[in-house]
């Protein structure tokens, strides 16, 4: 299978945000990955998942929420990572990038979140509600608050059965949401999914989602 890989930089306001691009040939759809709290484009949990959607021929979008000059200041005083709004108007952003850039201005855009990620991803959503679907893993989908009920696309909660908070958390967020929403726990699986098999196990579970509600 052919792949462009490409290193692309999406405006935000006079912000500057860095990502790496995945296309495969014959894509079926654009994954737009939003990291959690603390990671970046180079998660390796979330780039394994993002290997196997372009292997199923999902083009990936694996972006920085934080500028440079923010993340510096960011690892010191952890005051970005939990700036829900600034980051559901960053992947806003890279999918209105998306939108006009050439090769994948055709292609139908999903979400793929992880912890606070998840909730950004969410709010993308609310905003941008020709999003197909939304994946969320170990996530944070209850601060994503009012954009919650706004949600059109239907959206796969995952979350590691030995993560008992993360659990209720997203109970409490999924009885908020009028969109299709799913809540998929993977057994012996904690919050980062490090157990054997676990990460392997969501790869299936947002693959399986994307097939279900991408081309339609």
């Amino acid at each position: 299978m052919q792949m462009v890989v490409d290193a692309v930089r999406i405006q935000d306001g006079a912000d500057v945000l860095d990502a790496d691009l995945h296309l495969p040939e014959g894509a079926r759809g654009l994954i737009i990955f939003a990291h959690g709290s603390g990671s970046s484009r180079f998660s390796s949990r979330n780039r394994q998942v993002a290997g196997s959607l372009n292997h199923g021929r999902f083009a990936t979008l694996l972006l920085d929420l934080l500028t440079q000059a923010e993340e510096k200041i960011d690892v010191r005083t952890a005051e970005h990572r939990f700036d829900i709004p600034l980051l559901g108007r960053r992947v806003v952003a890279a999918t209105d990038w998306a939108s006009n850039h050439a090769g994948i201005n055709d292609l139908q855009v999903a979400y793929f979140g992880a912890s606070t990620g998840a909730a950004a991803a969410l709010i993308a959503a609310a905003e941008r509600p020709t999003a197909a679907a939304v994946v969320s893993r170990g996530g944070r989908p209850d601060l994503a608050g009012d954009a919650l009920p706004i949600v059109r696309a239907p959206t796969l909660l995952i979350v590691g059965g030995d993560d008992d908070p993360v659990i209720d958390l997203n109970e409490a967020a999924l009885r908020r949401m009028r969109a299709p929403v799913e809540l998929a726990i993977v057994p012996h699986a904690t919050h980062l999914f490090e157990e054997p098999g676990t990460l392997e196990e969501v790869q299936r579970l947002a693959l399986d989602w994307f097939r279900r509600h991408m081309g339609q």
